[in-house]
């Protein structure tokens, strides 16, 4: 994942002040409730971007739909973005802070594409060896069925992929043929 411009500085921010806190997850926890409540409502497309709603407006609707739901960091981060005129960079923001927090307690975030779904165990069990190949203490694994590698797995851990797949296997088989390299 990139790095936002200027959503990491915010997001930086929030992981400095969650981290001296102790609070991590529990942050990473509510700007993801607050980001889904975004995607779900439409609230930047159709609420915030409306020329006739003040900045106090938007304020208002976010603490009172808000306050009681998530910490008061995440509120005030909010808030402070509706002040900046910098709202439109929550995404990002969420994005760029669960990669921060992630990197800090060891954990990395991998795709996996199957030809067929993968079981919890096999999840499970793909999590726990590409863990260390990875050096990462767990992968949160999200499973990708594409028919199309007929068999196998293709694992993208950040930039590394590890691709097991029949599909794959068989495009090296065909170039070794093609180019008379058939002793491998």
């Amino acid at each position: 994942m990139r790095r936002h411009p200027v959503g990491y500085r915010y997001a930086y921010a929030m992981f400095d002040l969650a981290e001296q806190q102790g609070t991590l997850v529990e942050t990473l926890e509510d700007l993801e409730v607050v980001s889904q409540v975004f995607e779900d409502t439409n609230l930047l497309d159709e609420g915030f971007r409306h020329p006739n709603i003040t900045d106090t407006q938007k304020k208002n609707i976010l603490t009172e739909a808000f306050s009681e739901k998530v910490s008061t960091h995440v509120l005030h981060l909010l808030l402070l973005l509706i002040e900046n005129k910098r709202i439109d960079v929550l995404h990002p923001i969420v994005d760029n802070y669960k990669q921060l927090a992630n990197q800090a307690q060891g954990i990395a975030e991998a795709t996996v594409q199957s030809a067929k779904p993968l079981s919890e165990q096999e999840q499970e069990t793909i999590a726990g060896v590409f863990a260390i190949r990875a050096g990462k203490r767990k992968l949160n694994i999200t499973n990708i069925v594409d028919k199309e590698i007929i068999g196998g797995l293709k694992v993208q851990i950040g930039d590394t992929v590890y691709d097991g797949s029949v599909s794959n296997q068989l495009a090296r088989i065909k170039t070794r043929m093609i180019h008379g390299n058939v002793s491998r």
